[in-house]
């Protein structure tokens, strides 16, 4: 009789022949730079549309009637389609059969309904004004926002559709050549910056409605246009950089093996189940998660319980609280949030070149962690600075009414300004360690406790989209608890930021220094 020991180890068996059948054949070295690149590509088209939410899209919804306290309730659609919608196309990629290969109608399905998205959000105030809503300013407009909200929710979904599949696309063009897998992942970093800057400007920037004379309509003023005008500039981009990618570069179609296992874990025919899903592999990783990544879990939470209310009301920061404008009154306010998004140019390509400078910041500073622990007590001080620069933002205006000023229609005096566009590019410095570190760290303490590098990762993801939620959910009722701003929240953050530093410093685990075979640092840059 077959004992219970053998039984198992037939069945690993089997599972590790199943794994290894499932994936499709590659050609040995992957994949030429060329493809690589044009896929790639890709990421500046999704991001570009990422750039226009961050800084647009606060300051809009603001204008079709939705009170700022309500606000940060639309942006929950991005955590929760990141936590929800990204690892279901991943899962489900992977096992796609179509003919046109498993990414590509994925990729393709995401484009399309960043179109349709785009149509929706640019032109909810006219579907709503035709619907019955009124236009007098300062009025809500139920309709439009019902529009904006359902294209909203689909651009999320359609963006997290896009990048699931697009990184693993390059995955596949690899062909497991570890050298090309980091010139892809490199690539798509740097498409990813390119896009945040082409999104930036063009947020910046208020005569783009030229472009596009059509957009102005009765319902749509100047913002609203220019905003329509923005996201078709969007659309253009990533329809070229899409077309162009899924055209040129093919995939082979995939055909999974007959043998699977069933809920007991038996090879069973090809009417059985497949393998485990992705939401079981998931609380099986929570289940048995290591503690050096609980620990990493909770600082990666509150380091970004620090960086979501500055990431969501920057632009709209500097259109109330350092220009003094108000949504729906004189030109201020409108002024601010191009400014806004300069300041978001220069925070990304600060950003850009300080993630160049990660690793040999790190050789002198000696750990990672201390790296870490240093540039989050830089976010904070700049948290703390907007306190500072808004209230000589309003010390200023409060003179400048004395003296007869119209505040709504005079911006502020050069060195405020400047104050505040020196704390977006400072911020870029904590952002570039934000968005490696972490992921660096998970990669060396799930390596340590022979945990799977993707769903680690996947895990670590979670640290990032539950605090988005939470801050989604607090950072409306908190600024509208202390008087409808901004600045609560961000003091909320600088308070995170400072027991994030603490942690990394004092509990945070100093992982080894992983090599490789000729004994060559190979994770975490060359320092630990």
């Amino acid at each position: 009789m077959e004992s219970n020991g053998d039984k198992l180890a037939e069945n690993e068996k089997n599972l590790s022949s199943l794994q290894l059948e499932d994936k499709p054949p590659v050609v040995v070295g992957g994949s030429s730079i060329g493809k690589i690149l044009l896929v790639a590509s890709i990421a500046a088209g999704v991001q570009f549309g990422w750039a226009l939410q961050l800084s647009l899209l606060t300051p809009y919804v603001q204008l079709l009637g939705i009170p700022h306290k309500w606000a940060a309730y639309i942006w929950l659609c991005g955590p929760i389609s990141g936590m929800i919608v990204q690892p279901l196309v991943g899962y489900y990629s992977d096992r796609c059969t179509s003919r046109f290969g498993r990414r590509r109608p994925f990729i393709l399905s995401g484009a399309f309904l960043v179109a349709i998205a785009v149509f929706l959000i640019g032109y909810a105030a006219d579907i709503g004004h035709r619907g019955g809503d009124l236009l007098e300013k300062g009025k809500i407009k139920p309709r439009a926002i019902a529009v904006f909200i359902v294209g909203f929710w689909i651009l999320d979904v359609a963006n997290n559709t896009l990048q699931g599949p697009c990184r693993a696309f390059l995955a596949d063009l690899s062909g497991g050549s570890a050298s090309k897998m980091r010139i892809a992942n490199s690539l798509f970093s740097f498409f990813m910056a390119v896009g945040n800057v082409l999104g930036y400007a063009a947020g910046s920037y208020d005569k783009l409605y030229k472009l596009f004379p059509f957009t102005a309509t009765v319902a749509c003023d100047h913002y609203c246009s220019n905003l329509k005008s923005c996201f078709f500039l969007s659309i253009i981009l990533l329809g070229i950089v899409t077309v162009l990618a899924l055209s040129l570069v093919g995939e082979q179609q995939f055909i999974p093996a007959e043998p699977a296992l069933n809920k007991a874990g038996d090879v069973v025919g090809k009417e059985g189940k497949c393998t485990v899903p992705f939401f079981g592999q998931l609380l099986g990783a929570l289940k048995d998660l290591p503690r050096p990544m609980w620990i990493l879990m909770l600082v990666t939470s509150l380091n970004w319980i620090a960086w979501f209310p500055f990431l969501l009301y920057d632009t709209d920061w500097m259109g109330k609280e350092v220009y003094g404008g108000k949504v729906d009154e004189g030109r201020t306010y409108g002024v601010g949030v191009r400014a806004g998004a300069v300041g978001l140019i220069l925070n990304s390509v600060v950003l850009g070149f300080v993630s160049l400078a990660i690793e040999p910041l790190g050789r002198v500073l000696g750990k990672a962690k201390r790296l870490w622990g240093i540039v989050n007590i830089i976010l904070a001080i700049c948290l703390v600075m907007t306190v500072v620069v808004s209230k000589k933002a309003e010390s200023w205006r409060h003179m400048a009414t004395t003296n007869g000023v119209n505040t709504l229609e005079t911006s502020p005096p050069d060195a405020i300004k400047a104050s505040a566009l020196v704390i977006f590019a400072i911020l870029g410095i904590p952002l570039a360690v934000t968005f490696s570190i972490p992921f660096a760290l998970a990669s060396i303490f799930s390596s340590s406790a022979g945990a799977g590098q993707g769903l680690s990762l996947g895990v670590l993801n979670l640290a990032i989209v539950i605090p988005q939620m939470i801050v989604s959910v607090t950072s409306g009722p908190l600024d509208d608890a202390f008087g409808g701003g901004n600045l609560p929240a961000f003091i909320m953050g600088a308070v995170a930021a400072i027991i994030s530093s603490v942690l990394a410093f004092t509990v945070l685990p100093t992982p080894k220094l992983d090599q490789n075979a000729a004994g060559t640092p190979t994770i975490g840059g060359g320092f630990h």
